[in-house]
């Protein structure tokens, strides 16, 4: 690959290792999806099961300490997916800042200084991952302060 003006041409393996930078940034990216689409349809499951317990605990003859333990169990269970959900967010947006710094690391020595600059921690409330690991542990307060209110209180 010859590079206009000053550039020398850019070995095959330089242009290989870019792309396949630019892909993990862009799986990266996906993967945040991909573990925000799992928590929502895993929470939804579980406080559906934690209502249908609420609701049926009488007709099905558990006791109260029982239905409260297991409301209290489902609630425990949601933490933990939200947990390992913002993990892996975390982990993620640790990958994209690495691929990030190898991309900058890469066109800056075979293409020319400053093309692209790194990503500044400060700059977070831009990012997306930012919102989405607020969300999960926002919706995750919320559904122990309602389960814990609502749900657990009117158990008896």
């Amino acid at each position: 690959m010859q590079g206009e003006g000053p550039y020398e041409e850019v070995p095959t393996i330089v242009v290989e290792r870019y792309k396949y930078i630019l892909n993990q940034i862009h799986v990266v990216n996906e993967n945040v999806y991909r573990f925000f689409a799992i928590f929502q349809a895993l929470a939804t499951a579980m406080v559906t099961a934690a209502l249908g317990l609420f609701v049926g605990y009488s007709k099905w003859g558990i006791s109260a300490d029982t239905a409260r333990t297991g409301v209290r169990g489902v609630l425990v269970l949601t933490t933990a997916v939200a947990a390992f959900t913002v993990l892996m967010v975390v982990i993620g947006l640790l990958s994209w800042l690495d691929y990030r710094r190898e991309e900058c690391e890469l066109t800056e020595k075979f293409f020319a200084a400053g093309f692209r600059t790194l990503p500044r921690l400060r700059n977070f409330y831009r990012w997306y991952e930012t919102y989405i690991v607020f969300f999960i542990v926002a919706i995750t307060a919320v559904l122990w302060i309602l389960g814990e209110s609502t749900l657990v209180a009117r158990i008896r």
